[in-house]
């Protein structure tokens, strides 16, 4: 059965870090874009970044560009999404999918609420003092 499993989530600090991880299991990162989506309570779920596992390009949400890194290791099936100067704001569950249809790689983060992804059960970031 294919699935992600997230974690690294926790609670932290305004301006703390936190690094999650997306693990893969059941088929390998190849020719797929992985995306980083987080959905706050009572809100839409968004799209926080997104990388291609072949050459590595990304997209980042103007709201963590410049905070957030996302990357990947092919070898151990993970994706990792690291999390500077943390804010209020990027409180909620973190979940990550794979996509194998779009070709650029901002696709899935723009247009996931159009797409029937399987979601796992994330892992939860708070961000509070």
């Amino acid at each position: 059965q294919e699935q992600f499993v997230e974690s690294g989530g926790g609670l932290v600090q305004p301006g703390g870090s936190l690094r999650l991880s997306c693990t893969a299991s059941g088929f390998t990162l190849d020719d797929s874009i992985i995306g980083w989506f987080r959905q706050a309570p009572g809100k839409e779920r968004e799209g926080v970044s997104c990388i291609r596992s072949t050459d590595g390009s990304t997209y980042y949400d103007k709201s963590v560009k410049g905070r957030f890194t996302i990357s990947r290791d092919n070898a151990l099936n993970t994706v990792y999404l690291q999390m500077s100067d943390l804010k209020l704001e990027d409180t909620g569950v973190y979940y990550c999918v794979r996509d194998q249809k779009y070709s650029a790689v901002s696709g899935p983060c723009l247009f996931n609420k159009y797409e029937s992804y399987t979601w796992g059960q994330g892992t939860q970031v708070t961000v509070s003092s």
